[in-house]
């Protein structure tokens, strides 16, 4: 784990949408030390009407080159990991994409990492990567 689902227009390339992910791929091995091919990623395509936002929010401006970044991942990361993930997801997307960093949104879900997940099998894998 962790699973990522990134909502995003479909009007994006396809390579912007692969440097989406592998953004926030890299930012989760850098920040949540997650083993590399631990890469569960949904990449949804939505017409402009499908997404809505507002156009300044908290003071932070958005646009039309919204994304939403949606991670479920198991609980046990402390708030600077959490701080650290978030800034290397967005500057990552922003240096690699032509999405700026202040249309980047990101929502992370956490959740009991051991018995909560099924890759597979219909069982529950032991995660060894995961303290206990």
């Amino acid at each position: 784990m962790p699973f990522v689902r990134i909502s995003l227009p479909k009007k994006l390339s396809l390579e912007t949408k692969n440097n989406i992910s592998e953004s926030v791929h890299q930012s989760l091995i850098q920040e949540f030390n997650i083993p590399l091919a631990d890469y569960f990623h949904v990449i949804e395509e939505l017409e402009n009407h499908q997404i809505k936002y507002p156009e300044n929010y908290l003071g932070i401006p958005h646009s039309d080159e919204i994304i939403y970044v949606q991670i479920t991942a198991g609980q046990g990361r402390t708030l600077e990991q959490k701080k650290k993930l978030y800034h290397q997801i967005a500057i990552r997307i922003a240096s690699t994409t032509p999405i700026p960093i202040n249309n980047v949104i990101i929502i992370l879900l956490e959740n009991n990492g051991l018995e909560n997940w099924s890759f597979g099998n219909g069982e529950i894998q032991e995660q060894k990567h995961l303290k206990k």
